[in-house]
C-alpha cells in the first residue's frame, strides 16, 4: 500500500501525481493566496506548527533571510511581504516544493525577493541575518541535526534563527542540544503543543 503523500515531502523527486491546491493565509496582517500541492509538506493548508509561529511571533525588519525547508513558501513569502527590506532565500530539497514556492513569489509579486533553491544553489560564502523555519523533524534527529550544524553557522554573529517544534517531536531535548552546541537558546512562546525557540549564534 502507498504511503500517504505527505510522507514524500522530504523528498527530492515525490513519486505522487501532481496535482495543485490553493491556500488563503493572512499573516502579520498580509493575504497571502498560495499553491500548494500533492507531495508537499502541509497540501492545501498553512500547517499547525507553522501557524503558530505565525501568531506568536513578529516578522523580521528586513535583512537576508533564510527560509529554510521552505516547502511551497508561506514562511518566507510572509516574512517578504511583511518587511520590505527583506530579502529571503528559501531552500529545499524537494523540487516540487521549489517550483510551488517560486511560482508563489511570482504571483505574489515578490520574487525580486524571495527565491527558492536547493542547498546546493545557495552560494558557499552566503549568510543570513536570520533563519526561519519549521524544520523537518521527521527526517531524523541525526539528519535534523546535521542540517542545523550545516545552515546555523551561515547566520551572521549575532544573528539568530526562530523554530517551530512539537512538544512531542523533541522540542525540549533540540532546545537543550542546541545550547550545547553553543547557540543560546531560549523558548519564546509555546501553544497547541509546539514551542517557538529562539536561537543565536555567538
Amino acid at each position: 500500500m502507498a504511503e500517504p503523500p505527505e510522507e514524500h515531502y522530504f523528498s527530492a523527486d515525490p513519486s505522487v501525481p501532481f496535482r495543485r491546491t490553493s491556500v488563503a493565509a493572512t499573516v502579520w496582517g498580509h493575504e497571502l493566496e498560495l499553491a500548494s500541492g500533492s507531495g508537499v509538506f502541509a497540501q492545501g493548508r498553512v500547517d499547525i506548527g507553522t501557524a503558530v509561529l505565525f501568531r506568536e511571533t513578529d516578522p523580521p525588519a528586513g535583512g537576508r533571510i533564510l527560509d529554510l525547508g521552505c516547502g511551497y513558501g508561506v514562511i518566507g513569502l510572509a516574512i517578504a511581504a511583511a518587511a520590505g527590506d527583506a530579502v529571503v532565500t528559501g531552500v529545499d530539497v524537494n523540487e516540487r516544493a521549489l517550483l510551488l514556492a517560486n511560482e508563489n513569489a511570482a504571483t505574489l509579486g515578490l520574487a525580486d525577493r524571495f527565491s527558492a533553491t536547493t542547498p546546493s544553489g545557495v552560494p558557499a560564502d552566503a549568510t543570513f541575518d536570520e533563519l526561519w523555519s519549521n524544520p523537518p523533524i521527521r527526517i531524523g534527529k541525526a539528519a535534523l541535526h546535521e542540517l542545523l550544524l550545516t545552515w546555523l553557522p551561515r547566520l551572521v554573529p549575532g544573528g539568530r534563527a526562530v523554530l517551530v517544534v512539537g512538544k512531542n517531536l523533541g522540542a525540549d531535548s533540540l532546545q537543550r542540544w542546541l545550547g550545547e552546541q553553543g547557540y543560546q537558546t531560549e523558548r519564546i512562546a509555546s501553544a497547541k503543543g509546539f514551542r517557538v525557540l529562539q536561537t543565536r549564534r555567538p
